[in-house]
C-alpha cells in the first residue's frame, strides 16, 4: 500500500514551464516504476511519462522533447516545457508497486488525486 500525492499545477501561459511533485509514502526509487497520466474533460485518462525501476523512461509521443520525468527516494517530478494549451489536463501519479511497468494503465493500482494543469494560448 502507497498514499500518493502530487503538487506543483497551475496556470501558465502558452511556452511556459511548471514541475509538478509527487510524493510517495515510502521509498520507490529503484524499485517500483512509476508514472504521470492525464485527464482532460470529456477524454480518456492517458499516460504521459513513466520511470522503470532501472531508470529507462517512456513518453507519449505528444510530450517528447517537452516533458522529463524523474525520481528522487520517495518523490517523482514531471518537469514540463514549452507548454502547450492542448496540455491542460488534471495530471496524475500513479503506480503498480511493480518493478516493471504495467502494459496498461488499468494494471496500476495506486493513484493520487490529480494536480490541475491550465495552459492559455
Amino acid at each position: 500500500q502507497v498514499d500518493l500525492v502530487e503538487s506543483g499545477g497551475g496556470s501558465v501561459q502558452a511556452g511556459g514551464s511548471l514541475r509538478l511533485s509527487c510524493t510517495a509514502s515510502l521509498a520507490t526509487y529503484g524499485t517500483h516504476c512509476m508514472a504521470w497520466f492525464r485527464q482532460a474533460p470529456g477524454q480518456e485518462r492517458e499516460g504521459v511519462a513513466q520511470i522503470e525501476s532501472d531508470g529507462t523512461t517512456t513518453y507519449a509521443d505528444s510530450v517528447k522533447g517537452r516533458f522529463t520525468i524523474a525520481n528522487t527516494r520517495n518523490t517523482l517530478y514531471l518537469q514540463m516545457n514549452n507548454l502547450k494549451p492542448e496540455d491542460t489536463a488534471m495530471y496524475y501519479c500513479a503506480t503498480a508497486l511493480r518493478w516493471r511497468c504495467p502494459a496498461s494503465r488499468y494494471e496500476y493500482k495506486y493513484w493520487g488525486q490529480g494536480t490541475q494543469v491550465t495552459v492559455s494560448s
